[in-house]
């Protein structure tokens, strides 16, 4: 079978399991907000750039639906296309059999095949435009197989520039890969070369322009953005032991027999007599890699092991490399290592799809000491509006719901859909605050989801918010027939004031 055969099953059958997962569960908080926090489309918003909130909005917009399958359709659909420009890639530098290793890895790491794969959220598209622009970028400096035409091809700088401001368009940590791609040009002699003529610079304006309205939309929302993500680098003090526990929860998230490899061969990428296939990987590795280790080491903020992976992502061409040039012995090891790794992805699809739709485990949450069950997470809270219906407090006008948290917001706001506003009160309001900023919202009756904290001082907090003030019977958050959560309500009637954001 040929190799490009080979790849396209890999990437069609765990296409086809994506998709059954994607029907399979609700949507989790981050995609519940991101479907439920903006209905129109913007030049860009709070948390993220612009595309991934696109595809969401225009799959919307086509169907006229917003379950959680249609809305993950498209980023199911792009990472088979992300597999594809894998195998180009890595086929580019180093051949067809490093190819069907390289889009085999990428399938079975569960951030990427499950997460970025599948959810709503950034990761995918960037994900795609970043392996994109990684093949346009090693086309344009010539970077390829000895077998191969390594001549540098200088009309796909535009492309290069054009792909590069699509994945910072996707989100923000994509301008690291880029920057290890800049080290590259002046690490490189043929690099430097490049750099003394006009291409890579017509890729960096055309990079600047794409780019561009998440800049002006920065400008005019008091860079709103660009603070948010600026403050997790914050907070300083030394933990020495961080480091170690982000490259932990790293190696879980990658496959640690797929990441113990990777670190070797990034490594090994800045050698002194590596290929420059090598050093031209590691170097797009290299950045978002090392740096939120090293923030994990001076920031008291909580770094997410899933932000370095762009970095990985890079590393899978020469893991595919590694992995074709072991011997016949090692590879049939490796093969079954692949094998296994898929039935435990393919298997754990199946049972989280059959335990959200049928409950088969009772109790499942006990089993774990949970004090809450993990389905509150990847339900659609939809018993939140089948009470309000039943009710009445739908049909009323001018009523809008509140939660403390922008994350109770997202599930709730998902739950009773894009006609009822849904706002948030305390805390960082993430796009709630620009799309349904409380002061929108006076002169409304707002039923506030009165968690978490005691609801009497909650009451008291906002009592003067409010021409008066009431309890409101408590909704249950159920899934088959058991309640997961119980939130306590109250109903503000006729929103009386809000103080300013410097207020």
């Amino acid at each position: 079978m040929k190799p490009a055969t080979q790849a396209t099953i890999i990437i069609l059958a765990a296409l086809l399991i994506r998709l059954l997962f994607a029907a399979a569960m609700g949507l989790g908080i981050d995609e519940s907000y991101m479907v439920s926090a903006a209905h129109t489309y913007q030049l860009s918003y709070f948390d993220h750039p612009p595309i991934s909130w696109f595809m969401e909005l225009t799959i919307q917009r086509l169907t006229g639906l917003h379950s959680p399958f249609i809305v993950r359709l498209p980023f199911v659909l792009l990472f088979a296309g992300t597999g594809a420009l894998m195998y180009g890639l890595t086929n580019r530098l180093f051949g067809a059999r490093a190819a069907v290793w390289a889009v085999a890895a990428l399938n079975i790491s569960p951030v990427f095949a499950i997460a970025f794969g599948t959810w709503v959220l950034p990761d995918g598209p960037l994900d795609f435009f970043l392996v994109a622009a990684a093949w346009a970028l090693a086309r344009a400096v010539g970077v390829a197989r000895p077998d191969h035409d390594a001549e540098p091809e200088p009309e796909f700088w535009p492309l290069a520039g054009l792909l590069a401001g699509l994945a910072m368009d996707s989100k923000y940590n994509a301008v690291l890969n880029l920057l290890g791609a800049l080290a590259f040009l002046i690490f490189d002699a043929r690099g430097r070369h490049a750099l003394a003529s006009a291409g890579p610079w017509v890729a960096c304006l055309i990079a600047l322009v794409v780019f561009s309205p998440v800049l002006i939309w920065n400008a005019l929302n008091h860079w709103a953005s660009f603070g948010y993500q600026g403050a997790r680098a914050t907070g300083f003090g030394i933990h020495p032991l961080r480091p170690f526990i982000v490259w932990l929860g790293e190696a879980v998230f990658i496959a640690p027999w797929i990441f113990v490899p990777m670190i070797a061969l990034l490594i090994g990428g800045f050698r002194r007599h590596a290929e420059r296939r090598a050093r031209f990987l590691s170097w797009l590795a290299v950045i978002p890699i090392v740096l939120f280790s090293a923030i994990a080491f001076w920031s008291s903020r909580k770094i997410l092991f899933h932000w370095a992976a762009p970095g990985y992502l890079m590393l899978f061409p020469a893991l595919g490399d590694w992995a074709s040039r072991a011997t016949e012995r090692a590879r049939r090891r490796l093969a079954i290592v692949v094998w296994a790794t898929a039935a435990v992805l393919t298997a754990s699809v199946i049972f989280i799809g059959a335990e959200l739709n049928f409950g088969i485990v009772p109790g499942f949450n006990r089993l774990f000491g949970l004090g809450h069950s993990p389905e509150l997470q990847v339900i659609d809270w939809r018993s939140f509006r089948t009470a309000l219906i039943r009710r009445g407090d739908l049909a009323k006008p001018d009523m809008a719901v509140a939660a403390l948290r922008w994350f109770d917001a997202g599930k709730i706001a998902y739950a009773l859909g894009p006609d009822v506003p849904v706002t948030v009160f305390e805390g960082d309001k993430h796009e709630f605050g620009i799309t349904t900023p409380p002061q929108s919202l006076i002169g409304d009756d707002i039923l506030i989801a009165a968690m978490p904290g005691d609801e009497a001082d909650i009451m008291k907090r906002y009592a003067p918010r409010f021409r008066t003030i009431t309890v409101a019977k408590p909704i249950d958050i159920t899934h088959h027939g058991r309640v997961l959560l119980r939130i306590p309500m109250l109903l503000g009637h006729d929103l009386q004031s809000w103080p300013t954001p410097e207020g």
